[in-house]
C-alpha cells in the first residue's frame, strides 16, 4: 500500500480534494465506505480569510480518519509556509498544495495550476512549506499549463528535490480545464521519472477504469473526483475491485439510507438554513443517474427545510420506476 510519510494507507484509492463537495461530512461518508485517504477542500493561505466561516468549515477534522490530509492554496512562499503552520496546529496531519485547480478565479490570482508555468516559484513554494511543518507534504499537479507545455515531469522532480512525499497529477493541463479526455501517458512518464508515490487523477469513474490507469501509468494509486460525487461508495468499490474481491452497488433502499443519513449530517455541520441549501447540489448528483426526472429534481430544489427534502427523497427512491445508480 501507499505510504506518505509515516502514515501506511489502508488501500489505494484517495478521494480528490474539491471545493464545495469534500466538506467534513462528504469526506466522513467516503472515508466510512472505502476510500483510502481523504483531503479536505482547498483552504487558501492569505491569512485575511482566516477567520471566515467558509474557511472555519473547512479546517475542521471533527471524527475524520487519519491521517488527516489539508489542502492549501496560494502564491506566495512565506504566506504558504504559514498556512502550513497554521493547520497542522489545527489538526492537519499532512499538507497536500494545490498546483492543480483550473479555475479562473484561481489561476488569475497565480495559484493552483497558474504555478505549472513558473517552476522557479514552484521550487519556493515546495521549499517554504516543506521546511515549515514537521508533517508530510503532498502536492496535486495537473500534466503542464498548456498541452505544447506538458512540464509534469520537470515539476515532479522538483518536488521530490524539495521533500514532498507523494504527488497526485491530473491527466489534463490547465488549459484544458475538464474538456476532453484525460491522458496517462505524463503520468507514466513521472512515475518513470520519480521515487516517491504517484496517485493517477482524471476521468477514473469504474472500478475497470481504475484498474487500466494504473496497469497503464504504474502508479502507486488513483486520486478519485468527480466520478464520486453522488457516489460515496465509490472509492471503496474501486478499492474491493483492486484486491480481488467484491463491493456491489448498494441497491436502492440502501442508497436511500446512504442519502439520508449524508444530510442529516449536512443539516447539523451546517445548521438547518445552510444545510438545506448545500444538499440542494449533492441529492442532484445522487439523483443525476437515476430517471428521476428532471422537474422532479427541480421542484426539490426549491424546498425550504430539512423535514420536506427528507420525504421527498423517501418519495423519490420509494417510485417505482426508480432506477439504481450506476456501478
Amino acid at each position: 500500500m501507499p505510504q506518505i510519510g509515516p502514515y501506511n494507507l489502508r488501500n489505494p484509492v484517495a478521494l480528490a480534494p474539491m471545493a464545495g463537495v469534500t466538506d467534513l461530512p462528504f469526506r466522513r461518508l467516503c472515508a466510512e465506505m472505502g476510500a483510502g485517504l481523504v483531503v479536505s477542500e482547498m483552504i487558501t493561505a492569505d491569512p485575511s480569510l482566516r477567520g471566515t466561516r467558509k474557511s472555519e468549515w473547512r479546517r475542521r477534522h471533527d471524527a475524520e480518519i487519519e491521517p488527516r490530509s489539508v489542502q492549501i492554496a496560494g502564491n506566495d512562499p512565506q504566506q504558504m509556509a504559514a498556512a502550513a503552520r497554521y493547520n497542522v496546529a489545527h489538526g492537519a496531519q499532512i499538507i497536500d498544495i494545490n498546483m492543480g485547480c483550473p479555475a479562473k478565479k484561481v489561476c488569475r490570482k497565480a495559484a493552483g495550476s497558474a504555478l505549472l508555468a513558473d517552476p522557479a516559484l514552484v521550487r519556493e513554494i515546495l521549499d517554504a512549506v516543506v521546511g515549515a511543518v514537521d508533517v508530510p507534504v503532498t502536492l496535486k499537479i495537473r500534466t503542464g499549463s498548456a498541452p505544447d507545455a506538458r512540464n509534469g515531469v520537470e515539476i515532479a522532480r522538483i518536488a521530490q528535490d524539495a521533500g514532498v512525499k507523494a504527488l497526485a497529477v491530473h491527466g489534463r493541463t490547465r488549459a484544458d480545464k475538464f474538456n476532453g479526455e484525460a491522458e496517462y501517458d505524463t503520468i507514466a512518464a513521472i512515475v518513470e521519472a520519480t521515487e516517491f508515490p504517484v496517485f493517477a487523477n482524471g476521468d477514473i469513474d469504474s472500478p475497470a477504469k481504475a484498474a487500466r490507469v494504473l496497469a497503464r501509468t504504474g502508479a502507486a494509486g488513483v486520486m478519485i473526483g468527480r466520478a464520486a460525487q453522488g457516489r460515496p461508495w465509490l472509492c471503496g468499490q474501486i478499492a474491493a475491485h483492486l484486491a480481488g474481491e467484491t463491493f456491489t452497488t448498494p441497491c436502492a433502499t440502501q442508497q436511500l439510507a446512504i442519502l439520508r443519513r449524508h444530510l442529516l449530517d449536512l443539516y447539523a455541520f451546517y445548521g438547518d438554513f445552510m444545510g438545506v441549501r448545500i444538499a440542494r447540489k449533492h441529492v442532484g448528483w445522487y439523483l443525476q443517474a437515476s430517471d428521476i426526472a428532471a422537474g422532479e429534481r427541480a421542484g426539490f430544489n426549491r424546498l425550504e427545510s430539512a423535514q420536506a427534502q427528507l420525504a421527498t427523497i423517501e418519495r423519490f427512491f420509494h417510485t417505482d420506476n426508480h432506477k439504481e445508480l450506476a456501478a
